[in-house]
């Protein structure tokens, strides 16, 4: 859960700095310094509202608890993360090489007008949109427990680099282009999304919502079972140890949904996600290479006889 959190948590905060800074950095530069601390209110009380949503979620997630319907929200969560983390990964690789244009671009209409309103619910909006998905991935990852991720060393790791990274980049330090960084962490990112998908659906089958035509397609507890439970009952059937321990399964299911007795449903789900997301990156570059081949094609004229 820590490694997720502070994943999830370095690529939100990140975003959120990149674009805050994007804007100061953009103030200074046109001589609007004074600008600055509304872009920071809108950011600050964004935070705030961020948390505010964290705790009305958990207010929410434990009025379902008492109805004894905890569970299935727990499900529904892990999918909506799993294709909110999906779109944001494609999102980001989308938008990261023309932000800085497209973010300063508003900054000239807001000061052109003077519109610090505008400047305070801009810088609001964009913080809390990472804000509000950082809960909603914090409730899958967790099971419901926001706290828990809050708490731990993963939410404060996460914000910490993301911070490093953040003030590297605009001292001119780091020289990683935006485009390749958001590149390399959206493919953890999908690991994650393609992780909660898997777990939704097992979750699933233990409910008998969903059946399978074969429980489990192989066995690898002998190698490395999924929770320390297992190692323990394989340790005592078998009078044998398991290769790995528990433990490292723990930390690979959280992270990346691993099972060490999947069912087919699951394994067809897991390749499956992966086939999808590769016909929609080969689709978005194959249209992107053919829109850059037209724009390159000399434009003709047809001669009016």
């Amino acid at each position: 859960m820590e490694v997720q959190a502070l994943l999830i948590t370095f690529r939100e905060a990140l975003e959120a700095l990149l674009i805050v800074g994007i804007i100061t950095s953009y103030l200074k530069r046109v001589d609007h310094r004074e600008y600055t601390k509304y872009v920071w209110l809108g950011a600050g009380l964004a935070v705030l509202a961020s948390v505010g949503v964290a705790i009305l979620f958990q207010v929410v997630f434990t009025g379902f608890a008492a109805m004894g319907s905890e569970t299935y929200l727990k499900i529904g969560i892990m999918f909506v993360s799993a294709v909110l983390l999906t779109q944001m990964v494609f999102w980001m690789a989308e938008h990261s090489r023309n932000i800085k244009e497209s973010v300063e671009g508003k900054m000239d209409q807001f000061i052109t007008t003077g519109n610090v309103i505008g400047m305070v619910v801009h810088s609001f909006l964009v913080v809390l949109r990472e804000g509000v998905e950082t809960v909603f991935f914090f409730a899958a990852i967790t099971h419901g427990n926001i706290g828990a991720a809050m708490q731990g060393w993963g939410a404060a790791t996460g914000i910490a680099i993301a911070m490093i990274v953040s003030y590297l980049f605009f001292k001119g330090t780091m020289r990683i282009p935006l485009k390749t960084f958001f590149k390399v962490t959206g493919a953890f990112i999908v690991l994650i999304a393609a992780g909660l998908l898997v777990q939704g659906i097992s979750m699933l089958q233990d409910l008998n919502i969903i059946g399978s035509v074969m429980p489990h397609v192989y066995d690898l507890t002998w190698l490395l079972p999924e929770h320390p439970i297992d190692y323990e009952h394989y340790l005592r059937d078998h009078g044998v140890a398991p290769v790995f321990s528990g433990e490292v399964g723990v930390f690979l299911k959280a992270l990346f949904g691993y099972s060490s007795m999947p069912s087919l449903e699951e394994i067809i789900a897991y390749i499956g996600y992966f086939v999808v997301v590769y016909l929609l990156v080969t689709s978005r570059n194959a249209t992107k290479t053919k829109t850059a081949v037209q724009a390159l094609e000399p434009k003709t004229t047809k001669k009016v006889m």
